[in-house]
Formats: C-alpha cells, structure tokens, sequence
C-alpha cells in the first residue's frame, strides 16, 4: 500500500493500561474526516450481570466472553467501514490468537495495528494519575508486557509514546499508522 492512507479501514490501538489508547484514540478520530471508535471496555460494559474481565476467573467464562467482545467490536468496526468510516478500536491485543481472530473477523477491510508502548512506568504513572473512572487496578505489567512482545513483537507498528504527548502521538498515528502499522491492506 501507498503512504496515503484509506478514507476507511480500521486502526486497532493497542497498549498496557495506561499507555493513552482512550485519549490518543479519541484525538486521532477527529483527525479524519469520517470517524468512529469502538471501544473494548465499552462493549464489555453492556453485561450487566455476570461479567468477567479478559484476564479474569473463570478463565473459561473470561475467554467466552471475550470471544463476543471481539465478534461484537469488529460487526461495529465493519458496519462503520462500509459505510465510509475510519474506526478506531481500543483494544488491548494479547496474542497472536487474538490478532488473527480481530483480521478474520474484519476482512477483507484494511487494518492497522498500532501497539502504544511507552515504558512500563510511564503506564503506571498515567494508569495512576488519570480519572478514577478510568483507572484500571492492575499489577502484572511486567508479565503482560513480556507476552506482547512474544506473541507480537512483529505485528504491525510498536510504537513508543513515552516521551510524546497525546496531541503528539494522535498525530503520528494518523500520520504513520497506515505506513508502519499495516497488517492488511
């Protein structure tokens, strides 16, 4: 593919808690001139009554249930490109697994992958300064941080925001996203 990027498509944003997918998401929708974000937590958030987090016990429950998050993020993510919309997804990408899962849910659209990776303090910091609604209570950085970078490593643009701001690293991502984090064209 060219550097110019699509008028639609998909840019899945990735990352630990705290690494800015929400804000620098939100900030690089506006950038284009048709956009819609979709959002992991937001979808999970409609169980009202027996959910379990991704990460959560049991795990046979967290895995079923993360399996309808996926097929319901990518049926928005694939409404919206068809009718012309550049999505945005939030969503923390575990494994190779899950990656091939989102792209066979979405294809044959064109997605980006773009991993936010500033440094695991950095993620705290952020994860411990920002709104409580948004704050996630979470310890296993250094153990989810070495899975990324086993499982996907190569996937697509890992992109380090530790020294970028919001408005910076939105930029870079409409910017870049198309030319550095290509999985599918």
């Amino acid at each position: 593919m060219t550097s110019q990027r699509p008028l639609s498509g998909c840019v899945i944003v990735s990352g630990m808690p705290g690494a800015g997918k929400s804000t620098v998401k939100r900030l690089a929708a506006r950038q284009f001139p048709r956009a819609a974000q979709v959002k992991a937590d937001d979808v999970n958030e409609m169980i009202l009554s027996g959910r379990v987090w991704a990460l959560g016990q049991p795990a046979d429950e967290a895995a079923r249930q993360q399996a309808l998050c996926e097929r319901n993020l990518t049926s928005l993510a694939n409404n919206f490109i068809d009718c012309d919309f550049m999505v945005l997804m939030d969503e923390l990408v575990r494994d190779r697994a899950e990656l091939d899962r989102l792209l066979q849910l979405t294809a044959p659209r064109p997605v980006a992958l773009v991993t936010l990776a500033p440094s695991i303090d950095v993620c705290e910091h952020r994860n411990a300064t920002r709104d409580p609604d948004e704050s996630w209570q979470f310890d296993g950085y250094v153990e989810l941080e070495a899975t990324l970078q086993r499982e996907l490593g190569d996937a697509g643009w890992w992109f380090d925001t530790s020294a970028l701001g919001p408005e910076q690293t939105a930029a870079r991502i409409v910017r870049d996203a198309w030319t550095r984090g290509l999985i599918r064209s």
